[in-house]
């Protein structure tokens, strides 16, 4: 079970001693101190310098949450307030006010991607899966292979890769010896 936050219980202590109940008897129930109650009740009537800036900070952020309709984060209110409002503040402040006015952002729905993609040629079946050969040399089939390097796309035939296998195996055979 979760604590319930101080300010809480003196917002609970202040309004039930404005009935009949003993001041003294609900701070001991809500176990929070005297002091603390009256220093409470100080800021709520006379609230500090940076209270006010951040209730007027947090009317911006309102604004740029309604303005663009919940799609920006704590990192990028804050960048939009700086160049609004050339306030410069940290990440951690605006997220903090954000907390409190409970908004967040929306996380938006990935749209797939329908851009260019690379047309590709389908040749004809000749063989129709008929590799049988009735004589040498008849029939030649062969496969392609794609590799990516330095975002190129290179396309080798088989041979040239068992060409390259071989004179690398042949350079490994020829250093071991």
């Amino acid at each position: 079970m979760e604590e319930v936050q101080t300010h809480k219980k003196y917002g609970v202590v202040k309004e039930m001693s404005e009935g009949n109940y003993s001041f003294q008897l609900l701070c001991k129930i809500a176990q929070v101190s005297k002091s603390g109650y009256y220093k409470w009740l100080k800021r709520q009537k006379s609230p500090t310098k940076k209270q006010l800036e951040d209730e007027e900070i947090k009317k911006k952020i309102m604004e740029c949450h309604k303005k663009l309709k919940g799609i920006y984060g704590y990192q990028r209110v804050q960048t939009w307030l700086e160049k609004t409002y050339e306030l410069k503040m940290n990440h951690k402040r605006v997220q903090r006010l954000m907390g409190e006015l409970r908004i967040q952002a929306v996380i938006r729905k990935k749209k797939p991607y329908y851009g260019k993609k690379e047309a590709y040629v389908v040749s004809d079946n000749h063989l129709n899966r008929d590799f049988l050969a009735s004589k040498p040399n008849e029939k030649w089939v062969t496969d392609i292979t794609y590799f990516f390097f330095m975002v190129k796309k290179c396309i080798y035939p088989p041979l040239k890769i068992y060409t390259i296998m071989k004179l690398l195996l042949t350079m490994l055979v020829e250093g071991m010896t």
